[in-house]
């Protein structure tokens, strides 16, 4: 306990000097004659990149003139960046090319009608839904309601008669329910950056498409995609003693039709060896080009057929059947379609296919994360001084024991990066859970060049971060459960939510199914839940819980008519009341040991138990650990206890102490975020080509719904066998 409460203190003092210490310093210097970038930096040990970022008017390789005034920042750590002499333009190493934001040149106001979409406001206006709520910050935070008063910026806009494109090169292709962006790139054989030339209207931050959406897409060779079919050909070299019967098994294609398509048979007597005759390609009929039918997969740069078909688990000539145009030649930005059950070295989201990336071979040095910390330590209300009140605190305060948990587990993330070659300037500020703290944190924090923001925890806050933040485009991490209805485009809700959880534990249990007899068990508040098991498993028996005042239970004779004996039983048990719980326990446990039946011999009666929502209640004290251990107890989860890992023995080292769980997750959340800004300091970049990644005890695969915000969607089932907690099989 000593042990604890000295790390503590540490971290607690570490916390208080963070908040003051940890924020940079400043001077300026005034250039003389002579002098250039790098002299600068060498006289105030910093590097160029550090003068270059906060002095956005100077360029790397141009000359400073004399005179000009630089802010220079103090105590920032010197690194070494080599450069390629041979490099004519290395100004890449050092700066990050800020794209040009075009100006509006006025506004116009607009009241939301009833029944009006941000879409359909857009569409009126031909400007992208960004930009729209980059002009009404309050659509980050609320959602569109009738009367509302908008500001609609105008832009300056190409001509008609500049416009290079050619209307009538094109056409107006309306989106149809289950269709992709990838799944129309491949209909009309483009990639997904020449859609997005073409329909600029296209949000840079989600890849959405409603239904109804009109996009502009170019005419195929005739007039439209519509009823189009694009007969092609392949130069065939014929062998010796190649004749028609073979042909026609081999191409399947009518000898009466080579002969037409190629009259040079019949003007030298027949086929002959070394003639060069066109074959017809039979198209495969694919049906509806749509999410029900295929996954898609975007060619990368340098990809060989060798690499491609290696990835895809599938044959080339299979590609070719499913991609005729790949006989062209494979392509960066193509979009393949795949068989809808292709399996293969990638994992598959939205129905696109994800390279599996490994972040740790593929960090960039270069890169230079700046994360802020806004966590509750609430150091206003404890006294240092006095051990015995301090630990008083950790144990009756949850948001000072989350907050100690996640960021001693995070500065052991921050120190794992370190050792990999990678700098991170830090901020930790605490804001005491007050709403008022946090603004005034905001208003002095400069987010421009912030990389991510962790935390805060309590939801005000959170979403004043997040709407402060959306202006600059920098992501915000809720940590730990955070529910919000409203539109936080730019959160990483982290902890994977209940009804993610429940549907995870539902398809496992289908996967697994073959005969087992199926009870639910619900109380009155668990009946939605009910029926969504009902959904799934229609043949499932219902158990009524009896409510009483006081009391609350299962009737055990009618359970007994419930269970099978031939087939094992799968018992659902959804409520949060912990005295069901552990009576249900007790019973079915009794039931698996024996069960007496009419003619007085004991039947043996298999019985498995599961939940879909595993929440406080299951863990009462009350509830047997060796029961459910019996019962084979399953359950879907965030988190998987942590192996002895190199994190567990740096944390004991550094602490003293084993991690919790909330140190775990703060370790794991970290150094996720910083893995993957390392590999590019764009978090939202990243996560629509990175696809799911585990750690010591947790993972992550964030998907982007359209207006709010980016969502965990990884989870692990968990059962209890032989009285440790370990992961379900597969």
């Amino acid at each position: 306990m000593d042990q604890f409460f000295k790390n503590s203190l540490v971290l607690l003092l570490f916390v208080m000097l963070s908040s003051t210490v940890m924020a940079q310093k400043f001077t300026t210097h005034a250039v003389k004659e002579g002098e250039t970038l790098e002299s600068i930096s060498k006289q105030y040990k910093v590097t160029p990149y550090s003068i270059l970022s906060y002095n956005k008017e100077i360029k790397q390789g141009e000359a400073i003139r004399p005179n000009t005034v630089l802010v220079i920042p103090l105590g920032a750590k010197v690194s070494v960046i080599s450069v390629d002499p041979k490099v004519e333009n290395n100004q890449t190493l050092f700066e990050k090319k800020e794209p040009v934001q075009e100006e509006p040149i006025g506004f116009t106001n607009h009241k939301v009608r009833k029944r009006e979409t941000l879409y359909g406001i857009s569409q009126r206006y031909h400007i992208s839904e960004d930009e729209i709520k980059k002009y009404n910050s309050e659509l980050y935070s609320s959602q569109l309601k009738k009367g509302m008063k908008l500001r609609i910026p105008k832009f300056r806009r190409v001509k008609p008669e500049e416009n290079p494109i050619n209307e009538d090169d094109y056409e107006i292709y309306t989106v149809a329910p289950k269709e992709t962006r990838w799944s129309i790139a491949h209909k009309y054989g483009i990639t997904i950056d020449s859609m997005l030339v073409l329909n600029p209207g296209l949000s840079k931050v989600t890849n959405y498409l409603a239904q109804g959406q009109e996009l502009r897409m170019p005419k195929p060779p005739g007039s439209t995609l519509k009823g189009q079919e694009t007969q092609l050909y392949q130069s065939y070299t014929v062998p010796a003693k190649m004749n028609f019967y073979r042909l026609e098994k081999q191409f399947n294609v009518k000898s009466d039709e080579i002969v037409r398509l190629n009259p040079e048979i019949a003007e030298r007597g027949g086929l002959k060896e070394g003639m060069v005759i066109r074959i017809p390609v039979i198209r495969v009929d694919p049906g509806e080009v749509n999410t029900d039918n295929f996954i898609f997969y975007e060619v990368k740069p340098k990809q060989t057929e060798f690499s491609l078909t290696r990835k895809l688990g599938i044959t080339y000539k299979e590609l070719l059947d499913l991609n005729p145009d790949l006989r062209e030649g494979l392509k960066a930005g193509m979009v393949l379609k795949l068989p809808k059950n292709q399996t293969g070295n990638f994992e598959v989201r939205n129905s696109l296919v994800l390279d599996k990336i490994n972040l740790l071979d593929s960090i960039n040095p270069i890169n230079r994360p700046k994360l802020v910390f806004l966590f509750p330590f609430r150091l206003d209300r404890l006294d240092l001084k006095n051990k015995e009140s301090v630990m008083e605190n950790i144990e009756d305060r949850n948001s000072l024991k989350y907050s100690l948990g996640l960021y001693s587990g995070a500065l052991i993330a921050i120190d794992s990066i370190a050792k990999l070659g990678i700098s991170v300037d830090v901020k930790t500020y605490d804001n005491q859970l007050d709403l008022s703290r946090t603004k005034k944190i905001l208003s002095d924090e400069n987010l421009a060049n912030v990389s991510a923001i962790v935390g805060p925890l309590d939801l005000p806050s959170l979403k004043e971060v997040a709407v402060r933040a959306a202006q600059y485009e920098v992501p915000v991490i809720a940590p730990i459960p955070a529910k919000s209805d409203l539109s936080l485009g730019n959160v990483f809700f982290s902890y994977t939510s209940e009804d993610v959880l429940r549907d995870r534990m539902l398809s496992y249990v289908e996967e697994k199914l073959t005969d087992e007899n199926i009870i639910i068990i619900a109380d009155e508040k668990s009946q939605a839940t009910k029926a969504l098991i009902l959904e799934k498993f229609p043949k499932a028996k219902i158990l009524e819980v009896k409510e009483e005042e006081k009391n609350i239970g299962i009737n055990r004779d009618k359970l007994a008519t419930l269970l099978s004996e031939d087939v094992e039983n799968w018992v659902f048990v959804e409520t949060g009341n912990f005295k069901l719980i552990a009576s249900i326990v007790s019973i079915l446990n009794a039931f698996k040991a024996s069960l007496l039946n009419p003619e007085t011999s004991t039947q043996k009666i298999d019985v498995r138990m599961f939940t879909t929502n595993k929440n406080s209640a299951f863990d009462n004290d009350i509830i047997s650990s060796t029961h459910l251990s019996n019962l084979h107890f399953t359950y879907p989860s965030v988190y998987r206890e942590a192996e002895n890992s190199g994190f567990i023995k740096a944390y004991s080292k550094r602490f003293g102490d084993e991690p919790d769980r909330y140190a775990v997750r703060g370790f794991d959340l970290t150094y996720d975020l910083l893995l993957k800004l390392a590999y590019k300091n764009n978090l939202m970049d990243v996560s629509k080509i990175i696809g799911e990644t585990e750690y010591a005890g947790n993972k992550f695969s964030y998907e982007k719904d359209m207006s709010s915000g980016y969502f965990n969607q990884a989870s692990y089932i968990m059962t209890i066998d032989s009285l440790r907690v370990v992961q379900a099989l597969k």
